[in-house]
């Protein structure tokens, strides 16, 4: 395996150590991953130097840009670690040349698409870039090309929900190829609060996307606003990371009083779920928001869009709402009608299922189920194994 930053492939990586089947994960950070010993574990910090010092330096899609020119470096990196025989894993753009030399020497390839299909990705946001009038494209040309190229060298995708599966369909993939598997969320960590909701607290809205046209920052301000001529206390908690594309929209919003979280860990960041009463999350690509999954785990209901993927966990009325793209009367309406119930001191109903959808164990199953289907080698068998093992 192979991620050029410790992302959602770190749960693909703990599932098949889990089971014996991971040879190596090798990451372009100075840490490895909680569940992947340091023996199958392989790091190139420099690569998480730059991107540190780039993130801190540079707007975000300048910073984002020359990140992306560094995996063509990362993708020689791990080609020299591979062997004949293996198998491979890896997400979009990270690692092209690995993809193609495994398939040269008689493995398969497996790509974790975190987003919708890389055209309608594309299109989706560049859609949005014209209406509100952006100079700046969906993402720089080189990560786009790259992409498309991870598509074509991949065996089989694993894509996480059904606007990533239905994404591909439409673009002619074999339905075969496309091994359907939604990502788990940590439930030590994500959890209801223990305390009872304060009831001198105002109706608070969490967003904790970042802000850019993708996730749709144009139509939460508007619905925001909306909401206030209901409940005029009400508060926008908002991630401070704003992309480029929607920084000339902001200060048509500058009279909205927004809550801004500043940089938090991760005990800080389950708190901010705990804390707040509803998730506002209107994207208009997402393959898969983890934000979703993490409010709906600490008890928060969702209201979002079918173009989130997590949308998949929303269950009409019992833990959110899906509403239309770009729609924010229809946002302000689902939020007012939630506001209802919260002040009353409901909760979300059908948590117990929803712990059962979102564990990790659900995941590992269904991610080692595709691959023993595949005829990967099973634990017993793999660790039996006194050659190049597969992965």
């Amino acid at each position: 395996m192979a991620c050029f930053s410790r992302a959602g492939d770190d749960n693909f990586a703990r599932a098949l150590e889990n089971h014996g089947l991971l040879d190596f994960y090798a990451l372009g950070t100075r840490r490895g991953t909680r569940g992947v010993p340091p023996e199958h574990t392989r790091l190139q910090p420099v690569f998480g130097l730059f991107n540190y010092i780039f993130a801190r330096t540079l707007p975000v899609y300048e910073a984002e840009s020359l990140r992306y020119r560094m995996f063509g470096l990362f993708d020689r990196w791990v080609q020299s670690l591979l062997r004949p025989g293996q198998h491979f894993f890896t997400g979009y753009a990270f690692a092209n040349g690995a993809m193609r030399w495994t398939r040269q020497h008689g493995g398969m390839t497996f790509l974790n698409a975190w987003t919708s299909h890389p055209e309608d990705h594309w299109n989706l946001i560049a859609a949005e870039q014209k209406k509100w009038e952006s100079s700046y494209p969906p993402a720089s040309r080189y990560y786009q090309d790259r992409t498309v190229e991870s598509v074509a060298a991949a065996d089989y995708i694993f894509t996480s929900s059904t606007f990533v599966r239905q994404s591909f369909l439409k673009h002619g993939h074999d339905p075969k190829r496309l091994l359907f598997c939604p990502y788990p969320v940590d439930l030590g960590m994500f959890r209801p609060p223990a305390e009872p909701r304060p009831a001198s607290r105002p109706f608070t809205i969490l967003n904790t996307g970042g802000l850019s046209l993708r996730k749709g920052t144009p139509y939460l301000l508007e619905a925001f606003r909306l909401i206030r001529k209901e409940v005029p206390n009400a508060v926008l908690r908002v991630k401070r990371h704003i992309r480029n594309d929607v920084k000339h929209i902001l200060p048509r919003y500058a009279d909205l009083p927004l809550e801004w979280l500043g940089y938090l860990d991760l005990e800080a960041h389950i708190r901010s779920y705990q804390t707040s009463d509803l998730l506002l999350f209107p994207s208009v690509e997402d393959g898969f928001a983890y934000v979703v999954t993490e409010a709906l785990a600490c008890g928060l209901p969702v209201i979002t869009t079918p173009n989130t993927g997590a949308s998949d966990l929303i269950r009409l009325g019992e833990n959110g709402e899906v509403v239309p793209v770009g729609d924010p009367q229809a946002l302000a309406q689902a939020a007012l009608k939630w506001w209802e119930r919260i002040r009353t001191g409901e909760r979300i109903g059908g948590y117990e299922e929803l712990k059962s959808r979102l564990s990790f164990q659900k995941f590992e199953e269904t991610f080692i189920g595709h691959l023993a289907r595949l005829n990967i080698p099973s634990q017993q068998a793999h660790r039996a194994e006194t050659s190049t093992p597969g992965k």
